[in-house]
């Protein structure tokens, strides 16, 4: 056996056995109740402060180990609290039974918002993760960027062999720029490219993708700061015209 293979046959071994009761895994989830408004509802391990919410049908996927407490909330049902025990973990599915809520809103002024988060139900500073950062959480078995737990699971390692987890983080890369380009097409109509920025229409994508490479700009988009946005794309556009005209 190779020196290379002989250590990762090591850790593998050290991993498994530090982690034999606290290994996390991604648990599959239906959450039933009496009503079929089922999507949307909160879903919260508290252990990692990682969040999601179920989709259509009232299902979920969160990762978990035996012994964290997940938290199921919805602004139709009332809280409930479950401590994952083994029997969660080790089953195929992880079925939760919500009751629905009777709240008495004595006023309600037209235009407010009425949410989790207005209701009380989760905190105003909740992170909330997109569709790359779970498949990447779930990946590495870790929360060390987007939340506090640093369990690392046997999971983690092969799926860092195998490449599986680079390939989720460039995932990730690119959700992040698709989402500031998504929220520049809703601050900049096709109109103030071409003739505020002079732009060639032909070129507006290439543009918005040209844009997302500029680490001020996308803090600027990010901190939702229009204003400053409105002045670097000023400056990123005359660059990006003289690279055209060099072509």
């Amino acid at each position: 056996m190779t020196k290379y293979y002989k250590i990762i046959f090591f850790l593998l071994l050290s991993v498994n056995w530090i982690n034999a009761q606290s290994e996390s895994k991604l648990l599959k989830g239906k959450i039933n109740a009496k009503t079929e408004d089922l999507e949307r509802i909160n879903i919260i391990n508290i252990n990692t402060d990682y969040a999601t919410e179920s989709s259509e049908g009232g299902y979920f996927e969160i990762n978990a180990s035996v012994g964290d407490t997940l938290v199921f909330s919805g602004v139709q049902f009332e809280r409930k609290v479950i401590v994952v025990d083994k029997v969660n973990y080790d089953a195929e599915w992880f079925f939760v039974t919500l009751k629905i809520a009777i709240r008495q809103i004595e006023e309600v002024s037209v235009g407010n918002k009425i949410n989790a988060v207005t209701l009380g139900i989760v905190s105003k500073n909740q992170k909330k993760y997109t569709v790359a950062e779970r498949r990447l959480y779930a990946a590495t078995g870790s929360s060390n960027t987007y939340g506090t737990s640093t369990k690392i699971s046997l999971d983690a390692i092969l799926n860092a062999i195998s490449g599986r987890t680079t390939m989720l983080k460039k995932e990730l890369i690119i959700e992040k720029k698709e989402m500031v380009i998504k929220k520049v097409t809703e601050w900049f109509e096709d109109i103030y490219f071409t003739d505020t920025l002079k732009i060639p229409s032909d070129y507006i994508n290439g543009f918005k993708y040209y844009l997302v490479e500029n680490d001020k700009f996308v803090a600027s988009v990010n901190n939702k700061n229009k204003t400053l946005a409105s002045f670097l794309i000023g400056e990123i556009a005359t660059d990006y015209l003289k690279l055209l005209n060099e072509k």
